[in-house]
C-alpha cells in the first residue's frame, strides 16, 4: 500500500502520451508537486507519418515479435525527438505506446524503454504506469483520474463534474472536488466508456484513405442505423459495474455492424455509437454531474459533440471553456503521474481502476543506472 511522503518537491515535469488514436506524441510541462497544479508549461507535437501508423497498428493486439520490436523502435526515436526539444526539465513521464491491454488476461503491454530514454535525454524517466496496478488486480486503466482531480482544483470547481476523454476508446472520471485528496473514498469514479475515434478513423482509413472525419462533415451527411446501435448497446460490457476498462480493439466488430452502410451512414452510426456508449456509462455515476469537460481528439467533431449534448442532462463543453488544453490534458496527467511516483504518491485507487489497495505505477529510470 502506498503512503504520501510528508515532504512535497515542486518540479517542472515533462510528460508523453500516444494514444491509440496513433495519430502521434503529444509532449506537455506541468508546474507540480504531485498534489496541486502551479501552472502549466510549453507542449508540442509530433506527428507519426503514414508508414509509421501502418507499422504500429500492425503490432496491435500482439505481445512479441518483429512488429512489436519494430513498434518499439519507432515509438522510442519519435519520443526522443519530440522531448528533446523541451529545456529545463527536471523529470519525465513516459507513458509508451498501449499495443495491448487484457487486465485480467496476460497483462498490459506499453512498448518503449523507459531507461533508453533516460540516456538519450539525461534526464530521470518515470514509466511502465499500468503494470503494477495489473498486478494488484486493477484494470491499469484510465490513470489519468489523479490529474482529473487536480484540475477540478485548479478551475476552481466546488460540485461533482465529469472529465470525458474521446480518443481511441472513450474514458469518463467523475470528480467530487469537495474531498480531501483523490485517493479518498468517494472522490473518483473513473472508466471506459466504450469505443470513440478509433473505430470510426479506421473505417475511413481503408474506406477513403483520411485519417477521421475532419468537422464531421461525413457524419452529418449520413444516418444512424438504429438497428446496429440496438446491436452495439445490447453488449454485456455496458451493463458491467466500474471500474471497467477497455482494449482499442474490443469493440472491432463494429465496424462489421456497418459494412454494408454507405460512408455518410457507416460514420453517423459508429459516431452515435460512442455518444451511446458515454450515456449509458453517466448512468453509473454516482450523483449527477454539474457540468461534463470533454477533452481528446473527439471534441473537434461538432456532429459527436451535438450528439453528446442531446445525449446527456448537463452542459456539455470543450475543456477548453475553462481554461484546459484538450489537446495534452493527457500528456500533463503523466507529468503531474511521473511527480507523485518519484515521490512515492498513489497514482491508482479502488475507484479508479478497480485495484484493490492504494498503487503507485512506475518505474524510475535515471542517467547512468
Amino acid at each position: 500500500m502506498m503512503k504520501a511522503k510528508t515532504r512535497k518537491v515542486r518540479m517542472r515535469a515533462l510528460g508523453a502520451m500516444s494514444g491509440t488514436s496513433l495519430d502521434g506524441v503529444d509532449a506537455a510541462v506541468v508546474d507540480t508537486d504531485g498534489e496541486a497544479i502551479f501552472g502549466f508549461g510549453e507542449a508540442a507535437y509530433r506527428a507519426y507519418g503514414a508508414g509509421e501508423r501502418k507499422a504500429l497498428a500492425a503490432a496491435l493486439g500482439k505481445w512479441a515479435g518483429p512488429e512489436v520490436e519494430a513498434a518499439e523502435a519507432i515509438v522510442e526515436d519519435a519520443h526522443a525527438e519530440v522531448l528533446a526539444g523541451f529545456a529545463d526539465v527536471d523529470l519525465i513521464g513516459f507513458h509508451g505506446q498501449t499495443l495491448a491491454h487484457e487486465p485480467r488476461g496476460r497483462g498490459t503491454l506499453q512498448v518503449g524503454d523507459g531507461q533508453a530514454l533516460a540516456e538519450a535525454l539525461g534526464v530521470p524517466v518515470v514509466w511502465d504506469f499500468r503494470s503494477a496496478d495489473v498486478e494488484m488486480g486493477g484494470e491499469g486503466a484510465p490513470l489519468a483520474p489523479f490529474f482529473h482531480f487536480a484540475c477540478a482544483r485548479w478551475i476552481g470547481a466546488e460540485r461533482p463534474l465529469c472529465f470525458l476523454n474521446l480518443g481511441g476508446v472513450a474514458n469518463i472520471t467523475w470528480v467530487d472536488p469537495g474531498k480531501g485528496a483523490p485517493e479518498d473514498e468517494g472522490a473518483l469514479l473513473a472508466f471506459d466508456t466504450g469505443p470513440a475515434n478509433a473505430p470510426l478513423n479506421d473505417l475511413l482509413r481503408e474506406r477513403r484513405g483520411v485519417d477521421f472525419d475532419e468537422d464531421g462533415r461525413i457524419a452529418r451527411e449520413g444516418e444512424v442505423e438504429t438497428g446496429a446501435l440496438e446491436l452495439f448497446l445490447a453488449e454485456p460490457y455496458f451493463a458491467r459495474i466500474p471500474p471497467k476498462s477497455l482494449d482499442r480493439n474490443d469493440f472491432s466488430e463494429m465496424v462489421g455492424l456497418v459494412r454494408e452502410l454507405s460512408d455518410a451512414d457507416a460514420a453517423a452510426t459508429l459516431t452515435a455509437m460512442c455518444a451511446a456508449g458515454v450515456a449509458a456509462g453517466m448512468e453509473h455515476c454516482p450523483s449527477p454531474p454539474e457540468r461534463v469537460l470533454v477533452t481528446g481528439g473527439g471534441r473537434h467533431n461538432p456532429v459527436l459533440m451535438e450528439m453528446l449534448r442531446v445525449s446527456l442532462d448537463c452542459p456539455v463543453m470543450a475543456v477548453e471553456e475553462v481554461g484546459l488544453d484538450g489537446d495534452m490534458l493527457e500528456a500533463q496527467a503523466f507529468a503531474y503521474l511521473a511527480v507523485r511516483v518519484a515521490q512515492g504518491m498513489p497514482t491508482s485507487c479502488p475507484g479508479t481502476t478497480g485495484v484493490r489497495a492504494l498503487v503507485g505505477g512506475g518505474t524510475v529510470s535515471r542517467p547512468g543506472d
